[in-house]
């Protein structure tokens, strides 16, 4: 009877030790997955976050690419602008300045041959008073 026992209590001491081992092997693999999964999903979260700030950054300097396009296409039709005045500015001084060299021209041609007419109807005079 007493090896009965004793048998039955070995028995009974074994399946609480493997119940207890294969609870303290289930809470493990438990404790193991939970730990697993919170730095994956740590990881997926700053990784997420890192494409968003890249993804910002990359919009920004695209934004900033932009406004130096613009800006520097409004300077080149402001210097295309200037030019264009400046040089209908210098051919109105050049026609300005034919006109004037023309008329000049004209009024010292009137003048001479007033001059020579002059000259020639009081020669005539001249010689016929005498």
């Amino acid at each position: 009877m007493v090896v009965v026992v004793v048998v039955v209590v070995e028995v009974v001491v074994v399946v609480v030790v493997v119940v207890v081992v294969v609870v303290v092997v289930v809470v493990v693999v438990e404790v193991v997955v939970v730990v697993v999964v919170v730095v994956v999903v740590v990881v997926v979260v700053v990784v997420v976050v890192v494409v968003e700030v890249v993804v910002v950054v990359v919009v920004v300097i695209m934004v900033v690419v932009m406004v130096v396009v613009v800006v520097v296409v409004v300077v080149v039709v402001v210097v295309v602008v200037v030019v264009v005045v400046v040089v209908v500015v210098e051919l109105v001084v050049v026609v300005v300045v034919v006109v004037v060299v023309v008329v000049v021209v004209v009024v010292v041609v009137v003048i001479m041959v007033v001059v020579v007419v002059v000259v020639v109807v009081s020669r005539k005079w001249i010689t016929i008073s005498w």
